[in-house]
């Protein structure tokens, strides 16, 4: 067993590492709409994602505390150090999964599977916050993409009425400038809400090495999780990029400026409150809400319902892999 202060940089670049992944996973939330509307050039685009993502990571710390001191009790794992390592590697194996299989799945929810399940195999179902489980992960699963369905059909349906005696020419022209804004937008709220994840992950880390006397962010550990989303959001997801952009609905730059105004809105209001929601579920709920308000036909419903069933053992299969870590650790004595 490494001394308390090499497996503390362990667990934090562990972390670090599924900041990464999330970055690189999480990118094409923000960019898969302007990339396959040709509004930007995937560079271009990505560049514009990775700098604003950081930017976004130094708005609030609402989702790093809850994430830090809501999901599991600080005081119930003080005695594991190995705890983290198995969250953290269950989230990770499950990113890089869904990764390959081009699944736009959400790194939120494998995080917060794999904290639940290392910490039940180590301290017990106790363990676990189940208050702020509910209020501020459970219900935003189920509500915050029906909010980005409903906003995304309304803004459409507004956007429609009002180019309605645009020329084509004109609308797509003056939808193109909008969508970098929207996109914009939406890359900022995504470092405010994901990169914030890992921020209370290295903290509780911190608490339980007791090298902070009570959980809190560090001006250290904000500027780490921001550089490293960037870096990893600058590393682009090309295969959920391909399943977002292109496969769910055949997309002009009008409903990319509508969906990713309907998922920065809800993602900003979310990040506010502390919940830590999927920005890939509001992405794709949105992107449904757009198509749907055209008609339903509009929309490739095969594909969208396999992203469906990937929100929904994103918590189960991630706490499954971590519990499995824990239950390794723990045989060979290093729980």
């Amino acid at each position: 067993m490494p001394d308390s202060m090499a497996l503390l940089v362990i667990i934090v670049t562990v972390a670090l590492v599924f900041d990464y992944t999330n970055g690189a996973h999480d990118s094409a939330n923000a960019i898969a709409s302007v990339v396959s509307t040709r509004v930007l050039s995937p560079r271009s685009a990505v560049i514009m994602s990775g700098v604003l993502n950081f930017a976004g990571a130094f708005l609030g710390t609402h989702v790093a505390e809850t994430v830090g001191k809501g999901i599991v009790s600080p005081e119930m794992i003080l005695g594991s150090r190995t705890i983290l390592i198995a969250a953290l590697s269950g989230a990770i194996l499950w990113n890089v999964f869904t990764w390959r299989a081009g699944l736009p799945s959400s790194s939120s929810h494998a995080l917060i599977g794999g904290l639940i399940g290392a910490a039940v195999v180590q301290s017990g179902w106790n363990s676990l916050e189940y208050s702020s489980i509910l209020y501020k992960v459970i219900i935003p699963l189920f509500l915050s993409p029906v909010a980005g369905f409903i906003a995304g059909y309304i803004i459409m349906l507004i956007l429609a009425w009002i180019s309605l005696g645009m020329r084509f020419k004109t609308a797509n022209t003056v939808f193109k400038n909008l969508q970098v804004v929207a996109a914009a937008g939406m890359s900022v709220s995504h470092g405010m809400n994901d990169a914030q994840k890992t921020m209370g992950v290295i903290a509780l880390a911190l608490f339980i090495f007791h090298k902070i006397p009570v959980l809190y962010i560090p001006v250290w550990v904000k500027i780490a999780c921001a550089a490293v989303i960037m870096m990893g959001t600058l590393n682009g997801g090309w295969r959920i990029i391909k399943t977002m952009g292109q496969k769910i609905l055949r997309m002009r730059p009008v409903h990319g400026f509508a969906s990713q105004s309907a998922t920065a809105g809800v993602i900003f209001t979310a990040s506010l409150f502390g919940a830590p929601i999927s920005t890939t579920q509001v992405t794709t709920s949105s992107l449904l809400g757009v198509g749907s308000s055209k008609r339903f036909s509009a929309v490739r419903w095969g594909v969208a319902g396999g992203v469906v069933i990937a929100w929904f053992i994103t918590i189960p299969a991630s706490a499954i892999v971590a519990a499995l870590c824990m239950l390794i650790f723990t045989f060979l004595g290093l729980s």
